[in-house]
Formats: structure tokens, C-alpha cells, sequence
């Protein structure tokens, strides 16, 4: 007892030293490579917590932008781009209207390819004017980052990740193709993981799963050549050979802006963390857009009854075109 007793001071001692030492640690320094659009707004509530936690984030953006603008929990950088606005306007605008289009599942395959083409060159181009910006670069790689926060939909952060030697965060819904299991090795087998569009659940009949894994096919083929044009120029930046599954698979941390009330359950990796309930972090009363739709009764292919409720997508599109058209 008489022991114990005599320890305590010096329990006391390193317990005041530890408590001093916090007084030294400092906040680290976050090199943000965001996407425009829904992408940015859910990322910014995760850089402003950074920053109330004494975090130092630098946002780097093209000066060609719908939503990305300074704020008073980062730094802005932007660099010049050689895409019109004009130009940028009417992309957007045709794109949001055939995106939002309830076409069967092969006419809307095969009319989003451009969709995304034109959507891969453009951060394409904004890639390569940012990684061969030789002030801005120099100037990056001087201010030693701890690590890039990006979404890898858009490869360009991962890429900056890696030049910069630096660990990559990704902060993500998914990546197309499932490039997302590929670059973490993650199993997916498709007998009961449906396939993004294909309107699927986790209880296949035999009919829909030839239909998963066949969908599958032209799909990967057509990711893969989009983003063989990030891969090409990462090759060309890091000067060695990478594929696009190289690249992402840079990636320290995935935190994944799902969980499984959203999708369904499927294998994961230790490093792809579950981040969804940050999608309502902000919640806020439905405002009266129109009259609200009846729920219809429908059953399912097991004889289930269940309600369904028909989105306003007219009203979204009018949202959408009035937001670019302020931009």
C-alpha cells in the first residue's frame, strides 16, 4: 500500500508533462483537390470541421467554377484554364437535362458516353494546365502538405497526391466501373452485388444476373478508355507507366459517403470507412416546390408491396438551369 502510495507523484508528474506537450501540438496542413458541383458541398462541411480543429486547408480549384468560391475556412488557389465560360455553360445545361432522363437502361448507356467524354476531357484539360504550372507546383512542393483530401471520380487529386509524395484521402460516393473495388483489391462478386444502373437489388434472379455481369462488360471497357487519358498523362507527369487503377489505388484513406441504408451490403477494405450520415449534417424542412406526390402502391418481383414516390425531375432541371444561369 505503503508503495502505492509513494508511485502517485510520479503518475502526477508525467500526467502534467503530457497535458504541457499538447500544448505544442500543432494542426496539419490539408491540400484540398475538389470536384465542382454536389461533390464540393459535401466536402465543404468537412473542411470547415478541419479548420475548427486548427487544420490549415488550401483548396486548389481552376478559376472555372459553379459553386467552388473563397471562404473564410481555407485558402483558394486557383490557376487559369483555356475553357470559355460560355462554353462551359452549355455543356452543363445540355448534360443536366439528359442525365435526368428516365430513358430505358441501354439508351441511357449509350447517351451518357458523351455525357461523360466530354466531361473526362474537360478535367482533363484542368489537370493538365494545374500539374504543368510550374509557380503554382513550386509552390505547392514548398509548402509541404501532410496529405491531398480529393474525390478520385476525378483522378487529377490522386495524381497530385503522388507528385507531390504525399498520402491521399479520398472522400467519395463511388468511382464508375467500380474502379473504386479495383483500386482496393475489394472482392465484388456479381451474383449479389448489383451493378450501378441497372436497377438490380441484392436478390438476383438468374436472368438478372447475366444481365449484371453483362452490363459490366461495355461498361468497364468504356471507364477505361475515359480514364486511360488521366492515366497517359500521370505516365507522363511521374514518369513511369501506370495504369488508372495505379493511380487510384494511391489512396491511403477512402471515406465513403455511403453506408448500408443507402446501398447494398458488399465486402469492404479496412482502409474504406463509412461516412454517409455526413449527407445530413445539415438538415433543413422540405420546402412546398409543388403538389406532393401520392405514394403508389407496387410490388415486387418476390410479391412484396411497397411505396413508391415519383421524384419532380422537372423541377430539378429548373433548379439546375437557374443555378448556371446565375453563374
Amino acid at each position: 500500500m505503503a508503495r502505492g502510495l509513494r508511485s502517485w507523484p510520479w503518475a502526477l508528474a508525467r500526467l502534467v508533462l503530457w497535458a504541457a506537450c499538447l500544448g505544442f501540438v500543432q494542426g496539419g496542413k490539408l491540400l484540398v483537390f475538389p470536384v465542382d458541383g454536389s461533390h464540393w458541398l459535401s466536402m465543404q462541411k468537412v473542411i470547415q470541421e478541419l479548420s475548427l480543429r486548427g487544420h490549415e486547408t488550401t483548396v486548389v480549384a481552376p478559376e472555372l467554377s459553379l459553386h467552388i468560391r473563397e471562404g473564410r475556412h481555407y485558402t483558394l488557389k486557383t490557376f487559369p484554364v483555356t475553357f470559355s465560360k460560355d462554353f462551359f455553360k452549355d455543356m452543363m445545361r445540355n448534360n443536366i437535362h439528359k442525365v435526368l432522363q428516365p430513358d430505358p437502361l441501354l439508351k441511357r448507356f449509350f447517351d451518357r458516353i458523351p455525357i461523360l467524354k466530354n466531361f473526362t476531357n474537360m478535367h482533363l484539360s484542368f489537370c493538365r494546365e494545374l500539374v504543368y504550372n510550374k509557380e503554382l507546383m513550386k509552390s505547392l512542393e514548398e509548402t509541404h502538405y501532410d496529405a491531398v483530401l480529393t474525390d478520385p471520380v476525378i483522378p487529377c487529386g490522386a495524381i497530385l497526391a503522388q507528385y507531390l509524395s504525399i498520402p491521399a484521402v479520398y472522400f467519395l460516393r463511388r468511382v464508375p466501373c467500380g474502379l473504386d473495388t479495383e483500386s482496393t483489391q475489394c472482392p465484388e462478386p456479381f451474383s449479389y452485388i448489383p451493378r450501378m444502373a441497372t436497377e438490380n437489388t441484392d436478390r438476383m434472379t438468374f436472368l438478372q444476373r447475366v444481365k449484371n455481369i453483362l452490363y459490366a462488360l461495355p461498361q468497364n471497357v468504356v471507364c477505361h478508355i475515359l480514364y486511360s487519358t488521366f492515366a497517359s498523362l500521370a505516365s507522363e507527369v511521374l514518369q513511369r507507366d501506370l495504369s488508372i487503377v495505379d493511380v487510384l489505388s494511391h489512396g491511403s484513406v477512402w471515406l465513403m459517403r455511403t453506408d448500408f441504408v443507402m446501398d447494398y451490403p458488399k465486402p469492404v477494405m479496412p482502409n474504406m470507412i463509412f461516412i454517409g450520415g455526413i449527407n445530413c449534417a445539415s438538415n433543413k424542412r422540405l420546402s412546398q416546390v409543388g403538389p406532393v406526390p401520392h405514394p403508389q402502391p407496387q410490388a415486387n418481383e418476390q410479391g412484396e408491396m411497397g411505396m413508391a414516390i415519383r421524384r419532380p425531375k422537372k423541377h430539378m432541371l429548373e433548379t439546375l438551369r437557374e443555378q448556371i444561369a446565375e453563374f
